[in-house]
């Protein structure tokens, strides 16, 4: 899985583009950590070209989410594609880590 991201405005987006699983999810919990010691809070991990995670890439994604908000802000995930769609209601954790359409809309009503 390649990772990379981009400082936008009010936030900066983390591009996941591969499998998300147990080879990868420490992968971007580290390069999420690292985003955030780089001085930004506010993530969006864009999932657009994610086609798939299991347990571990979800517990990666909360783990980030954590971090993000001890570091005062939050993390959002947008463009979640269908099979990560279904992992995310499955564990209810569709609750926790609201999926956005788009990078953009993530933080657009903050």
């Amino acid at each position: 899985m390649e990772f990379s991201y981009e400082v936008k405005d009010s936030y900066a987006e983390v591009k996941a583009d591969g499998r998300l699983n147990m080879v990868s999810a420490p992968k971007l919990r580290e390069f999420v950590t690292d985003v955030i010691a780089g001085g930004s809070n506010r993530i969006v991990v864009n999932l657009e070209r994610t086609a798939f995670m299991d347990s571990s890439g979800l517990g990666a994604l909360i783990g980030c989410l954590k971090a993000a908000r001890q570091a005062g802000g939050d993390l959002r995930i947008a463009a979640v594609q269908p099979q990560v769609n279904m992992v995310l209601k499955l564990t209810s954790m569709d609750k926790v880590l609201t999926a956005y359409p788009t990078v953009e809309e993530a933080f657009s009503n903050d």
